[in-house]
């Protein structure tokens, strides 16, 4: 069996084994693996000019991080957690988005920032931020979340590969899911993945959200719902072509999102799907979310997190959404 943390660090090892630009550096990574012992035996490996620590300080690591990569480098940093990530957004959001634009595409900055996102592991503020929608809200960043152990790999071998700047969020609650499959290369950016099949509703879910919606399908059978899953995967690039056609085979859909709802990922997520999707919806797309509050204590997390008793609750609300209006419906014969 395989966790998400040792695929991650497969994924590591076998970039920088294959290309020796790849480097790896940040708040801890080198002799003692990280937090999460994501970079575990990199440094003995490939010694600490290939994987280092760096002093604490973000900005500084993101900013060095643009240098290595004009020089040559194909950087992979890591911000030991969301929220500490923040002193580094405007390096992030003002150069490493940008220098492809600003240099007319002469200069590719193929760094990849790794950030231990979300909650479900009893962390404190500053630990247990969902901090995607500023990244997929910054054009020239790449967003992606995996879900699975396989993903986590596939998908982290993709981002070094990549000529742009890919901002990559690891599920921290995840970080000890199993899986028994071999790790391979498997679908490219942009590419949803339909997890559950179904025909009455479909939750899009992303990162650690697609866990709890996955139970949530198999509890709402009981309740006569056929639910459909999908997993996003990449946030940007957005798979809108897995998503629209989901959602006109089931004609409902609710967006599961750890992050709080407003102004979150999980609403453009259900802009797009009203946009492309109206005449074949039954009902209004729904959302579940996180509350509108910074991150709440560990004892008081459970509440503030998406659950399954929270999506079947929406399920409900979504089969009284789909029912006709009486009232119109005899005023209109009336008249």
């Amino acid at each position: 069996m395989t966790t998400m943390a040792q695929a991650l660090n497969t994924a590591l090892r076998e970039a920088m084994d294959e290309d020796e630009r790849v480097v790896v550096f940040g708040e801890d990574v080198g002799a003692l693996g990280g937090v999460f012992r994501i970079t575990d035996g990199l440094a003995a490996k490939f010694g600490d000019d290939r994987c280092f620590d760096t002093p604490l300080a973000e900005a500084g690591i993101a900013g060095f991080a643009v240098g290595m990569a004009m020089g040559g480098f194909r950087p992979v940093i890591e911000m030991q957690f969301d929220a500490f990530a923040y002193p580094a957004f405007e390096q992030i959001a003002s150069h490493v988005a940008k220098m492809r634009n600003r240099t007319r595409g002469r200069i590719a900055l193929p760094i990849v920032i790794r950030i231990p996102y979300a909650g479900g592991i009893g962390g404190v503020e500053h630990h247990c931020d969902s901090s995607e929608g500023y990244y997929a809200h910054t054009p020239g960043l790449k967003v992606v979340t995996p879900a699975t152990v396989g993903d986590a790999y596939s998908l982290l071998r993709e981002a070094i590969d990549d000529s742009d700047p890919v901002v990559f969020m690891e599920p921290k609650k995840l970080y000890w899911a199993k899986s028994d499959d071999a790790l391979a290369r498997t679908e490219p950016f942009g590419r949803a993945a339909v997890r559950r099949a179904g025909r009455d509703v479909t939750l899009v879910a992303y990162g650690p959200s697609v866990p709890v919606a996955l139970e949530a399908a198999e509890a709402a059978e009981e309740k006569g719902w056929d639910a459909e899953v999908v997993d996003l995967r990449t946030l940007v690039p957005f798979d809108d072509a897995t998503v629209a056609a989901s959602v006109r085979r089931t004609g409902r859909c609710v967006v599961v999102s750890e992050a709080a709802g407003f102004a979150g990922v999980g609403a453009e997520v259900a802009a797009r799907v009203q946009e492309r999707c109206f005449h074949s919806l039954h009902a209004p797309v729904l959302r579940v979310s996180g509350l509108d509050i910074p991150y709440p204590p560990p004892m008081l997390e459970r509440h503030h997190l998406p659950d399954v008793d929270r999506i079947l609750d929406t399920l409900d609300r979504l089969q009284r959404d789909d029912q006709p209006d009486v009232r119109h419906l005899s005023l209109g014969g009336a008249a």
